[in-house]
């Protein structure tokens, strides 16, 4: 398996980070600083450095510090050895991504570059929030499993939303209405066929993964639930059918748009069922196992950016989690307000401290400031 891990980081006007230049370690980097000083905004950056997207927002304007125009991310990522630049540019909501100065083809194929997997407050969704979230979860990993993907769901969103302008604005019986539910069908079927397969590689390694760090003796299995029919005939009669009632609604009741992820502890469904303990170790669980997927497809093990963990888990799943990372062997950026969770011996004690001195760097944040200790 090849190794691959951020070295130097640059960042300049970045939220509130007005230039930071960090050296991350190959194993563990544990971040720390009260709240509010800028740890999340250190991960944010790493993502939308290695992504061209943030796990926080949609509208890219937010990324660029209070008064700034632009801002600009930068670092060094080594690759079983092979040492590369990545560059992430935001100006007035436009990204430009450079690798080794050369612009990507695509911005997929930039991300698909430098695999990276979060967790923060925001996972919890995964479990107990509405289907976008899952929906993201797999259209990440059918981005490896079947890189033609995203280029599916782009083709997709178009064509719904045309359909429903032409809906909205023509009626039910416009002559080019034919035309933007064939273009739905097709792409959305390929689609939903890439996010089967994911589903299909991440259920056996979210299971391994929770019975590491989830209650002893119950099982966690996945199952998809299409929004639209598989066969691409049924659904296109489908399509036909509820244009009154989707021009009435405003929104398509019918396609991958609506597709989920469902998640079940032994019999039950997760969502209104679980403790609030079950559910981050699922979304734990979910996390890992988007590594190892990542991992078989690609080739190397993405790095693993964890937000305040510490406040989110109890000691023992704190513990669970750890044990698990250090069998991981890739590289893991985490944020806490408790290092001491995190600073210790090499193996795991009662108190779940695991990470020992050889393989950790700690990194202080002070107001949008950074040094490591």
């Amino acid at each position: 398996m090849r190794s691959l891990a951020i070295g130097s980081l640059s960042i300049s006007g970045f939220r509130n980070l007005a230039r930071v230049d960090v050296e991350l370690g190959p194993r563990f980097n544990v971040v720390y600083g009260d709240n509010g000083q800028g740890k999340t905004n250190l991960l944010e950056a790493v993502y939308v450095l290695a992504t061209s997207r943030s796990f926080r927002t949609a509208k890219l304007p937010e990324l660029v510090m209070a008064g700034g125009d632009t801002a600009s991310l930068r670092a060094t990522v080594v690759e079983d050895g092979d040492a590369r630049e990545q560059t992430m540019g935001l100006r007035q909501g436009l990204r430009a991504a450079r690798i080794d100065g050369h612009r990507p083809p695509t911005l997929a194929e930039y991300a698909l570059r430098t695999p990276v997997v979060v967790f923060h407050s925001g996972s919890v969704a995964l479990s107990s929030g509405s289907g976008a979230e899952r929906r993201k979860l797999l259209d990440r990993i059918a981005l490896y499993t079947a890189p033609t993907s995203l280029a599916e769901l782009d083709r997709y969103t178009k064509a719904l939303r045309a359909r429903q302008k032409v809906l909205e604005t023509r009626g039910e019986l416009a002559a080019d209405l034919d035309g933007w539910e064939d273009l739905m069908v097709r792409h959305g079927t390929a689609m939903a066929a890439a996010r089967r397969g994911a589903v299909a590689r991440l259920e056996p390694a979210v299971a391994a993964a929770f019975e590491r760090i989830g209650p002893q003796g119950v099982p966690l299995s996945l199952a998809f639930v299409g929004g639209a029919p598989e066969n691409p005939s049924a659904f296109r009669d489908e399509l036909r059918r509820r244009r009154t009632q989707d021009r009435a609604r405003k929104s398509a009741t019918i396609g991958p748009h609506r597709d989920d992820l469902r998640v079940s502890l032994g019999d039950l469904p997760m969502r209104g069922m679980a403790s609030q303990g079950q559910h981050r170790s699922v979304v734990l669980a979910l996390d890992l196992a988007e590594i190892e997927v990542v991992t078989q497809a690609r080739g190397v093990r993405p790095v693993l950016l964890l937000d305040d963990v510490s406040s989110e888990l109890d000691r023992a799943r704190t513990a669970a989690l750890l044990v698990a990372l250090r069998d991981q062997r890739g590289q893991v950026v985490l944020t806490t307000t408790r290092p001491e969770l995190f600073v210790g011996v090499s193996t795991p004690d009662a108190d779940g401290h695991l990470l020992g001195a050889p393989d950790q760097v700690l990194l202080e944040v002070q107001r949008g400031e950074i040094r490591r200790v």
